[in-house]
């Protein structure tokens, strides 16, 4: 046996230490790196990696996402692709702002403390800290990421790419600046779009409060309305009532006047559509500066709109003593005093959804504020066009969502884009008598002139998201070199949880700056969750750290797990026990490995023998091999890592390990020419190391290091030609030959284990074959069966003599008997028998009942009717046998 540098037990540690650092350092992961298995003209693939924030680590979810795209751009690089994998990161701007507000505050500083200048410096400095922490996990994780193409949303040139969409946007009318009502976090005192709102269910209550009428009118008998509210804190907002037009109860008072409480504001009671007769008292009071519904009932009636809060949601001048309240103290107090006034009517818990900032968590204001607007109709429209064409079209995987991205495009609204913060993209616009009636506005990158001042709002994180596939392949200035070559990039791996939030906004910004859709593909995967189905949070304490899991398990066993664990679009379950099971699946592949490489001679070459030279069980691995590779490219190309999975763990631990590598132990202890086997043990070997590479990059290269026939000294195995289906390895004979062989060995086996008969026990095994060409079969390969069977005598014949007292098990061609006098009770062996029988006439019903249905015959393909008819023969022939069986044991 060959020496090799083998561990006789896993250990991920000592085969990942220093890997990550020899493939960088070889430039594995550019697009030049795999010339030797390129043609002349490469097709491109290219990935861009959805930029992780700079606001902390990378989570569960980011590992998820990333081994997705490892295992793609590993496979197509292997498969000959010219291929990319661009990196980068994103400056999350509400996000990382409110990271190093918190960090200040704990300092006793605010921002406004340091200005802007000295703020921007800090988050900068928090930018490297974590920049250099999330690319020290991409390499624990073995991310082929091509670092020398890696991106910021906030550098030079992404910034001239942000502004130029910007003003050309501005230009063509589909940025607009006005007075709206707008989602605003009170904490980062900012806008927000709705996407970033977060509701939740807070207990609140309603408060039912007396409107007086001003000029002594009653209704039903009082002099005053009831308004109920859940904000009593905006009251000093109030401009009107409102009541529906064909509200019957309420049509003489429309056009009256009420006292707004604690003001003494006179209001009018108007007539609109919006308000809803059954709900409530159906009247509701209209504050068109804090609620958007109100905001627009206001614009139909020409309503004043007074803010009675600040940027912090303090209350302002306009709510009198209340002045310099925070919303909800200045709630209690209005509260109290109109209880004391007898304004206050009742009070109702009540519990309802709250929008809550997705970043701070503080509950968001509705507020009156000038902000920048995209204008999405048109930009929406020009999408869901393209995604009628099939040329043009992204390819949402699974298909469910794209119906799910179309509903929230048909019904879109314009998307509010800047933000009241220092860190981000500063909005490209400048003002010259700002807040005068002379105010002139002026977009571009540069002032106009002198005097001019630019707007301190920045731009919403996602709009520079939205240009990330182009934006960092060059455009808008470099359109001849990666921007030529790789884009529309190929697939585009992200959760659905932020379809709405990026993949949507890149689609209308990719279609609108390059004619094209940003990618081809887009594969939805779910969130992780932990074992009991719970999404992971702080707040739980469920949280998992991949470095933690790696630490413990290795990055292959947390890609594995990553990788199959669940359906593309489904959410997955973390559990330990589930690493378990990956870590012992490396394990077994690893023992298999080393014990193939020791058994290889040094000239060994992995290579498929002459055909004359391959036993039964060689010829039924390659075959094997050859359907593996099929299934598991076939698989990836849909996306469905799962299955493939399953067919690798499949053929591995099972084909491979537990059947060929045992049978090759024959013929590897014996004395006669071992080229053969060896050649075979080799070749299916790096065949599987090259299937698992894009899985299990460090395990695979570190066996794949140890095999004797490796290309040249610094050869890589992620840069070797990926698998390939060879139509010459089809061998249907071979593989029903070696199942049958199979199915004896099993039956055998079943029968031991069912008398309690040890393999150290001997037993003589009798094969009555129905089937001819299983005798010469079973009798070529006796050796097999005197391995795995170890039978004191073994005969093979179509006519055998039975004993009455006898375990039998029946095979698709033959029947499988042990003698068994004084070992068995004759009683049990019956039962079993019936238990047998049972099954059988069980599925002979079923398959008779399909090919009786005539829809099935007609419809389905003849060769599943064909196959459905083989299997009803199979299944009658095994019925029968065992029905002979019994009939006989029962005369014993």
């Amino acid at each position: 046996m060959r020496d090799v540098n083998m561990s006789t037990k896993y250990d991920p540690t000592a085969v990942e230490a220093g890997r990550y650092e020899d493939w960088l350092k070889n430039d594995l992961f550019s697009p030049e790196a795999n010339k030797a298995i390129q043609g002349n003209e490469p097709e491109p693939y290219s990935v861009v990696i959805p930029p992780p924030n700079v606001t902390g680590k990378l989570h569960l979810g980011h590992a998820w996402d990333t081994t997705l795209q490892d295992m793609l751009i590993r496979q197509k690089r292997m498969q000959g692709f010219d291929t990319l994998w661009l990196p980068g990161m994103d400056h999350a701007g509400i996000a990382t702002q409110a990271k190093v507000e918190q960090r200040l505050r704990k300092e006793g500083i605010s921002r406004y403390d340091l200005g802007r200048e000295k703020f921007v410096e800090q988050v900068w400095d928090w930018k490297n800290e974590y920049a250099s922490t999330i690319k020290q996990q991409w390499g624990k994780m073995g991310l082929a990421l091509d670092y020398s193409r890696e991106r910021f949303t906030l550098d030079s040139g992404l910034n001239e790419a942000v502004n130029k969409v910007f003003i050309d946007l501005y230009n063509k009318g589909l940025i607009y600046r006005g007075e709206y009502i707008i989602n605003w976090d009170p904490q980062a005192r900012t806008a927000l779009s709705d996407i970033e709102v977060i509701y939740q269910d807070d207990e609140g209550a309603f408060y039912h409060v007396k409107y007086p009428f001003t000029d002594g009118t009653t209704l039903n008998g009082k002099d005053y309305i009831e308004i109920a509210t859940t904000r009593p804190e905006t009251m000093f907002g109030d401009v009107a009532v409102a009541v529906n037009p064909t509200d019957e109860r309420y049509k003489d008072i429309v056009g009256k006047t009420v006292r707004v409480p604690l003001l003494g504001r006179e209001i009018p009671i108007i007539a609109d559509e919006y308000v809803e007769k059954d709900f409530g008292t159906g009247m509701v009071k209209i504050t068109p500066a804090h609620d958007p519904n109100d905001f627009q009932v206001g614009n139909r009636h020409n309503l004043e709109r007074i803010n009675t809060m600040t940027e912090d949601a303090h209350m302002n001048a306009n709510a009198g003593k209340y002045e310099g309240l925070d919303r909800f103290e200045a709630r209690k107090a209005m509260v109290a005093d109109m209880e004391e006034a007898g304004d206050m009517l009742r009070i109702e818990p009540y519990t309802h959804s709250v929008g809550h900032s997705e970043r701070t968590g503080v509950a968001i204001e509705s507020r009156l504020s000038t902000q920048w607007f995209v204008k999405m109709e048109p930009l929406a429209k020009q999408i869901l066009a393209m995604q009628q064409n099939p040329d043009e079209k992204v390819n949402f995987v699974p298909g469910r969502f794209e119906d799910t991205f179309t509903r929230w495009m048909e019904n879109i609204r314009d998307w509010v884009i800047s933000r009241q913060l220092w860190w981000g993209h500063q909005i490209p616009a400048w003002y010259k008598n700002k807040g005068t009636d002379q105010e002139e506005i002026y977009v571009g990158e540069k002032a106009p002139g002198d005097d001019w001042e630019r707007d301190p709002d920045v731009l919403d994180t996602w709009f520079s998201s939205a240009l990330w596939p182009f934006s960092t392949m060059g455009w808008p200035n470099k359109l001849d070199g990666d921007f030529a070559k790789y884009y529309p990039t190929n697939t585009l791996v992200t959760g659905y949880d932020i379809i709405f939030f990026w993949v949507a906004r890149m689609m209308f910004q990719g279609k609108e700056f390059t004619g094209e859709r940003p990618f081809k593909n887009v594969l939805i995967h779910g969130l992780i969750r932990d074992g009991e189905g719970r999404k992971m949070s702080k707040s739980l304490g469920n949280g998992v750290d991949p470095m933690d899991v790696i630490e413990k398990y290795g990055a292959d066993a947390l890609r594995w797990f990553l990788a199959t664990g669940s359906t593309p679009g489904q959410d997955v379950r973390f559990t330990y026990e589930k690493m378990d099971s990956a870590w012992n699946f490396i394990n077994k592949i690893w023992n298999a490995s080393r014990y193939v490489i020791m058994n290889l001679d040094d000239d060994t070459v992995a290579r498929i023998p002459d055909a004359d030279k391959l036993s039964l069980a060689d010829k039924w691995i390659l075959d094997r091999l050859n359907k593996t590779v099929k299934k598991v490219t076939d698989n990836f190309e849909k996306f469905e890592f799962g299955e493939a999975g399953r067919d690798l763990y499949n053929f591995i631990w099972s084909d491979f390990a537990d059947w060929y590598i045992e049978m090759t132990k024959e013929s590897l202890n014996g004395d006669g020419d071992k080229t053969a086997v060896q050649e075979t043990l080799a070749y299916v070997l790096d065949q599987t190391l090259r299937l698992l590479q894009p899985i299990m990059p460090f395990m695979s290269e570190a066996i794949w290091q140890e095999m004797p026939t490796q290309v040249g000294k610094d050869a890589h195995l992620g840069i070797q030609a990926y698998p390939t289906y060879k139509k010459e390895l089809e061998n249907e004979e071979a593989a029903k030959a070696f199942k049958s062989l199979q199915d004896l060995i099993v039956a055998v086996r079943t029968i031991r284990a069912e008398a309690k008969a040890p393999m150290s026990k001997e037993i003589d095994v009798m094969i009555k074959v129905k089937d001819e060409n299983l005798v010469q079969v079973f009798n070529d390969n006796a050796d097999y069966i005197q391995r795995f069977v170890k039978p004191k005598s073994l005969t093979i014949a179509a006519d055998v003599a039975v004993p009455d007292l006898a375990m039998s098990q029946v095979i698709t061609g033959a029947e499988v008997y042990v003698p068994l006098a004084g070992l068995i009770d004759i009683d049990a062996e019956i039962e079993r028998l019936q238990g047998e029988l049972a099954k059988f006439e069980k599925e002979v019903k079923r398959a008779e009942g399909k090919l009786s249905n005539e829809k099935f015959v007609s419809s389905a393909p003849e060769a599943v009717v064909a196959k459905e008819k083989a299997k009803l023969a199979d299944w009658q022939e095994k019925a029968q046998s065992t029905e002979k069986r019994l009939a006989d044991l029962k005369k014993a």
